[in-house]
């Protein structure tokens, strides 16, 4: 079996090494190594055997079977970065608001850290009205009100909980398994499972809004230490949609294909005599890039939708929202690409500003987010995609039910982040529509029942690709790495 290598160096020599041994062997040996490379060509191209023989120049990309029959053929997530305050859009507490304003009680803070606040808080009941919507009574909030016509697509998952509380080591678990940086994204894991139905458009595809870049940065859609192939790629809605794709001033397509037949022949020369990994990577990516020139502008240009379908979602061509990234989530997922995430930024509601005030504040930032979020998921189901495309939205942790410690004594409401307990919903993709699954205390401090853990709704969100989270592994450092370490569980209750 392949070894894995840290220093490119170490691997060159190894590769040689082999390649030296097999060359030189005399009698049977060497015809007996070869012939069971032979024999294992087919098994060393699939995913979960990643070991590849230095003459193996394949397609990375290229579709691939998961372990068992999907629910789901492809995924758009959407990060509120930041974390919405769940106790105002969707967990319901009469309970809290009936006790708004008085100390937290000392049984609820025992054993607790919280980012930004110290000693007794005073509890913090939701300012919004609530009511309840579709045909199970989901209670929402009036600071979503476009989701109050998508209850019964949700499965509204009230029973997150995490390890992590502050906001970039949150994110990282989320996407990547650990709170540390280094390890293999969600999207990369699937791209690599899966591979993209699209050779035209790259398998992973970030859409960025609000300006800011995700808290985990990079590392939150990267690839970690699987080939970087699988990283994803940012897209943006204004210039090109893709940044140095474009030819350079004086370089014609014609130019530009005959330097990349040169670049491929050195590179194939070089995976011939190196083995190295990344040299199959190096190709696919440089071929993809050509592909990329034509396919992506188009897919990108949102101005030939209808007025009535811009209207829907709320975009505008050319400019930069959540609103526009949903549409383009929509395009990109038409056109076969297996993982589309959106990162909108500005979700962290201390109440250290008005724009971070539960009130106006909230009621300004969902109406970006709600109704082109209800339309993605009215217009997927419309076009027949709902079905096989899984919907995820959330944010990385909760919020507290106390006044957030440094603006306690301000007009403006706000609170300080919590692990223990928030909510997120997922969509299509094979999960109940119209489920509310798992519950808080009367205060919003625990969950009491149905617990799922951030390692679980990854487990989950795999399961509906087809993969049995633990077989889907990538060899490193001289173990077997997952997305979901040692730990995950489906969550068979929620899927239909």
């Amino acid at each position: 079996m392949k070894p894995a290598w840290n220093d490119p160096r170490v691997e060159q020599i190894a590769w040689q090494t082999r390649r030296h041994f097999l060359q030189a062997a005399t009698g049977g040996l060497g015809a007996v190594a070869l012939t069971s490379l032979w024999q294992q060509e087919s098994l060393a191209k699939t995913p979960m055997n990643p070991t590849l023989g230095p003459d193996d120049v394949i397609n990375p990309l290229a579709a691939r079977a998961p372990h068992f029959a999907a629910k789901a053929k492809r995924v758009i997530y959407i990060h509120c970065t930041g974390s919405p305050p769940h106790l105002d859009m969707f967990d319901y507490k009469p309970e809290l608001v009936a006790r708004s304003g008085q100390d937290c009680p000392d049984s609820f803070l025992a054993g607790r850290r919280f980012a930004f606040t110290s000693g007794v808080p005073k509890l913090l009941g939701t300012p919004r009205k609530f009511s309840q919507h579709g045909s199970q009574g989901m209670w929402m909030s009036d600071a979503i009100p476009n989701f109050h016509g998508i209850a019964d697509e949700m499965c509204l998952i009230k029973s997150m909980f995490t390890e992590q509380f502050n906001h970039a080591p949150a994110e990282l678990l989320l996407y990547t398994g650990s709170p540390r940086s280094g390890r293999p994204s969600l999207g990369s894991w699937v791209t690599y499972g899966l591979g993209s139905e699209n050779e035209n458009l790259p398998g992973f595809v970030v859409l960025i809004s609000s300006g800011v870049q995700p808290n985990g940065g990079k590392n939150s859609f990267g690839s970690g230490f699987l080939p970087s192939v699988f990283q994803g790629v940012q897209c943006r809605s204004q210039g090109d949609p893709v940044l140095y794709v474009s030819d350079p001033a004086g370089m014609t397509r014609d130019l530009r294909r005959l330097s990349l037949d040169a670049i491929s022949e050195l590179n194939q020369q070089q995976a011939a005599e190196m083995g190295h990994p990344e040299t199959a990577t190096r190709i696919a990516q440089y071929e993809l890039a050509f592909r990329m020139q034509m396919s992506v502008p188009e897919v990108m240009d949102i101005s030939q939708e209808p007025a009535e379908v811009l209207a829907q979602y709320g975009a505008q061509p050319g400019a930069s929202s959540l609103a526009n990234n949903c549409l383009l989530a929509r395009r990109l997922v038409e056109q076969g690409v297996r993982f589309v995430q959106l990162f909108d930024w500005g979700w962290d509601f201390h109440g250290t500003g008005p724009g971070e005030d539960i009130r106006d504040g909230l009621t300004t930032k969902c109406a970006t987010m709600d109704k082109p979020v209800a339309a993605l998921i009215k217009d997927l189901k419309q076009r027949g995609l709902l079905d096989e495309t899984l919907i995820v939205w959330g944010g990385e942790f909760g919020r507290t039910p106390f006044r957030e410690g440094r603006t306690a004594g301000s007009n403006i409401l706000g609170r300080d982040h919590y692990p223990d307990c928030y909510c997120m919903f997922m969509a299509g993709g094979g999960v109940r529509g119209g489920l509310t699954y798992g519950e808080t205390d009367e205060l919003g401090f625990s969950v009491t029942e149905n617990k799922v853990h951030v390692h679980d709704l990854q487990a989950t969100i795999l399961h509906q690709l087809g993969f049995d989270h633990s077989r889907l592994t990538y060899r490193f450092q001289g173990r077997d790495y997952r997305l979901t370490d040692v730990h995950g569980n489906v969550v068979h209750d929620i899927l239909g």
